[in-house]
């Protein structure tokens, strides 16, 4: 099998790059339910979630500024993250306490 070598570092890089939105979305969602003092479902799962979406909310409402890693506006991230365990707290009690 022949491989181009600029086709295969440029996948290899995007991997790394996965990897990394993943991490940072992580620590992202962590830092989240700990300045919120809540939990999400799922666990580790719910917390890269939250990171992850948060993230993206967060760079579209408030814009890419602030330190960035992975490609990703920290301080946005972690608010729109915040803002979003936030909500998702309140729609799960809500669903908790009328069950």
């Amino acid at each position: 099998m022949y491989h181009n070598n600029q086709f295969y570092k440029k996948g290899l890089i995007d991997m790394l790059h996965l990897l990394w939105v993943l991490i940072v979305g992580a620590v992202i969602g962590v830092i989240a339910g700990a300045v919120t003092s809540r939990d999400l479902p799922l666990g580790w799962i719910g917390n890269i979630i939250a990171g992850l979406v948060g993230s993206w909310l967060g760079e579209m409402i408030l814009g890419s500024w602030g330190p960035m890693i992975a490609g990703m506006a920290i301080i946005p991230s972690i608010i729109g993250a915040v803002v979003l365990v936030l909500i998702v707290s309140v729609i799960i009690g809500t669903r908790k306490k009328k069950s």
